[in-house]
């Protein structure tokens, strides 16, 4: 329809205007391909001028149309690999205190303290009561010769049962120190000498001689103080000559206590 209308109007405006330069301006935006046509001033060359105007006029037309998407959506790829973690964030609130652990286990038992004094200066009734009492006091009923153990069978007193009268030995069963005292009377009478030995597990730690330089008694007699371990064993061992029995008189005697528990 646009060609057609453009068919008739152009040479009518073409016939109307003349060959002055003033019809450019009517013309607008065909003068550029109309010109070289209208100068011939043939009826062919109009006819020609307006079909090419169609014809641009057409194909302006068609240029504004956007041409069809040749791009086709495929298939959703694969996802990517992860990226690297980021920072790490400020430290959160602390929690609630969590509930309470199961009691452990007992503990050992502390050492014996140091005896205490009362008010008036007196040890008190409780200490009696918490530090342990060991001590001992035995005689020799029998006499000994030789290089043997004097078993002081004669037994006094025996707190905490730890001497033993017949084998003549104390043994340790509270840790601590100790204070042991022997007197031991020599059999005289055939012009020899007496040694006796304060053992603590086989080892010499006092001695003690007597001498019978003029063919009577005497005695043997030493002290010591000692740290026992327990188990340890202390006891009284000749090493030569004679010892006095005495029956129930207890001229020989041996006797020990404890001064500190550990």
């Amino acid at each position: 329809m646009l060609v057609l209308v453009l068919v008739v109007l152009i040479p009518v405006l073409v016939s109307s205007v003349g060959t002055d330069a003033s019809h450019y301006e009517m013309l607008g935006t065909c003068r550029m391909v109309c010109d070289p046509y209208l100068n011939k001033g043939t009826p062919a060359s109009s006819t020609t001028s307006t079909g090419l105007q169609a014809e641009a006029e057409a194909l302006s037309d068609h240029s504004n149309v956007l041409p069809p998407s040749t791009l086709l959506q495929g298939p959703q790829g694969k996802p990517g690999r992860p990226g690297k973690p980021g920072p790490p964030g400020p430290p959160g609130e602390p929690g609630p205190p969590g509930p309470a652990g199961p009691p452990g286990d007992r503990g050992d038992q502390g050492r014996t303290g140091i005896l205490g004094l009362g008010g008036d200066g007196a040890i008190s009734t409780a200490t009696y009561s918490t530090v342990p009492r060991v001590a001992f006091y035995a005689g020799l009923k029998n006499p000994h010769e030789g290089y043997e153990i004097l078993k002081f069978d004669d037994v006094v007193t025996n707190l905490g049962n730890n001497y033993d009268g017949i084998a003549g030995k104390f043994i340790c069963s509270i840790p601590g120190t100790y204070f042991f005292i022997y007197n031991v009377l020599m059999r005289g009478g055939d012009g020899t000498s007496m040694w006796a030995d304060l053992c603590k597990n086989g080892q010499v730690r006092a001695s003690a001689i007597a001498q019978d330089a003029d063919q009577n008694y005497d005695y043997a007699s030493n002290s010591v103080i000692l740290h026992l371990d327990a188990g340890d064993e202390i006891y009284i061992k000749l090493d030569g000559g004679k010892a006095h029995g005495g029956n129930n008189n207890k001229y020989s005697t041996f006797s020990g206590f404890i001064l500190y528990a550990d």
